[in-house]
């Protein structure tokens, strides 16, 4: 298989902070020959998410690492249907602005069911940006259509997790063990995409 642009055998600089994305990552990986070290590692902050797309924040987080470096981002959200999409691109900074996770959840489960109380459809998205030791991009696009659960389930996964059923599964992404979540989640689709393009496996 030959490959345009090959990520093998390279490091390759993470741009996050967060630890369950840096999770994922990291197993998403696992079988290829790619080292990961993340901005944190490297003392470099998380930058300001100022994109009005999911690409245009992914590419401004990988462009946050030094010029030369091989890097990679994912800007990601949850979507909800009834509630115009929303939060979106805004889904962790909404969470902060609620106090945290749960709260976020809370709030957004309330709002909803002021609008609709039969439309729980929902959807997570994922861009993954790769920017290039020339400063190309590249990005890679992964969604998993799936309802709101009320209550929040589970303790696996980060973020959102607990609060998403995804179509064809009867546990939410907080029940559901990590090494099956990585392999049909809007991450993992978007991730499909490069490795199609950019890996060998090992």
């Amino acid at each position: 298989m030959v490959l345009t642009k090959s990520i093998n055998n390279k490091l390759m600089v993470l741009a996050s902070h967060n630890t369950g994305k840096i999770k994922e990552f990291k197993s998403l990986f696992s079988n290829y020959s790619v080292k990961i070290i993340t901005s944190s590692e490297l003392g470099i902050n998380d930058v300001e998410e100022t994109g009005n797309t999911f690409e245009e924040n992914a590419i401004i987080k990988a462009r946050s690492i030094p010029e030369g470096r091989l890097s990679i981002s994912d800007d990601s959200g949850l979507c909800i249907e009834g509630l115009e999409n929303y939060p979106g691109i805004f889904s962790s900074r909404y969470a902060d602005k609620c106090g945290g996770w749960y709260q976020a959840m809370e709030k957004l489960y309330k709002d909803l069911i002021k609008v609709s109380i039969n439309n729980f459809k929902a959807y997570f998205h994922s861009v993954i940006a790769i920017r290039w030791e020339n400063n190309e991009i590249s990005t890679f696009a992964g969604t998993i259509k799936g309802k709101i659960s009320w209550p929040p389930k589970g303790d696996n996964g980060f973020g959102y997790d607990p609060f998403f059923i995804p179509d064809g599964q009867c546990k939410t992404f907080g029940e559901i063990k990590h090494e099956e979540k990585i392999r049909i989640d809007h991450r993992f689709k978007a991730f499909e995409k490069l490795a199609k393009l950019h890996l060998i496996g090992n």
